[in-house]
């Protein structure tokens, strides 16, 4: 066999598992969905998706349902996100226009690496101590700032990531028309803004399916989320809460609570697919 040979089939068998590994991620996922769908789609209704728990709710009643943990998981995530993106964008952009290619820039990343390897439970009980140090009691406000630590980093490397694929020409172009800094972080907005984008998603996704950092800050409750300092309800601590109990009916209702968490993160994924459409117009290739 010569070189030309062996390079023929090293490509045809690095090829083939790819395919392989893309086929296994596909069906592992499919099985997940259609597991999810199976046993939860009986348990969807309008009362479900309608009314906060009623009465023996989690003891298998038919009164009430989850409204109240999907408001919650909304305004959790959705406030994560916003304090995150709020202080991680400055970071980003002091990053790529102001200390550029340099030691210190990459001792920040490796900083944020590490926090995004961090487990979530470990925020959960950095938030819970902090929340005993303040006297704040478990509530929306706790939950969002500790969902923030832990989306944080997130956002940060990702949008670091997607910063770093600007054309160098495109930045010194710029610098060429006699733009300051702060102007240059104007073009990298627009010129990154569907990666922006997606890094947003990335971190709201992680948001609102995350159960351990907010199960000691946000708490829990059956009531409706009307206050920033009142605990509040989550899907995933939900259906965390309703699959550890022995009775069939609201096991099947846990397994709705999930269709309705993953439909969610899906129509979410849709839109902002459909908006980078529009956004992706101002990017220089």
């Amino acid at each position: 066999m010569n070189r030309k040979q062996r390079r023929r089939l090293e490509e045809r068998f690095f090829k083939a598992l790819m395919r392989l590994s893309l086929g296994t991620a596909l069906l592992i996922l499919g099985v997940i969905i259609l597991t999810i769908i199976r046993k939860g789609i009986g348990a969807i209704s309008w009362t479900m998706l309608s009314q906060p728990p009623q009465g023996g709710f989690y003891m298998g009643s038919s009164g009430g349902g989850i409204l109240n943990a999907i408001l919650g998981s909304l305004y959790l995530a959705g406030g994560a996100t916003l304090l995150a993106l709020v202080i991680g964008l400055p970071v980003v952009f002091y990053l790529h226009a102001y200390v550029g290619k340099s030691v210190f820039a990459n001792r920040v990343r490796l900083i944020f690496d590490v926090l995004w390897g961090i487990p979530s439970i470990v925020y959960g009980a950095f938030g819970f101590t902090v929340m005993l140090l303040i006297g704040l009691r478990a509530s929306l406000l706790a939950g969002i700032l500790t969902l923030a630590l832990v989306e944080l980093p997130i956002l940060v490397r990702t949008m670091d990531e997607v910063m770093q694929m600007i054309p160098d020409e495109l930045v010194e172009s710029t610098y060429a028309l006699g733009t300051t800094r702060l102007e240059l972080t104007r073009m990298m907005l627009r010129q990154t803004l569907p990666g922006l984008m997606t890094a947003v998603l990335l971190a709201f996704g992680r948001g609102i399916g995350d159960a351990a950092s907010v199960l000691f800050t946000a708490g829990y409750t059956d009531s409706m989320p009307d206050s920033l300092m009142r605990p509040v309800a989550s899907l995933p601590l939900s259906i965390f809460f309703q699959i550890s109990t022995p009775f069939p009916e609201v096991q099947a209702r846990a397994y709705g609570s999930a269709l309705v968490l993953t439909v969610i993160i899906l129509v979410i994924s849709l839109l902002t697919r459909l908006s980078l459409k529009t956004l992706s117009k101002h990017v220089i290739r």
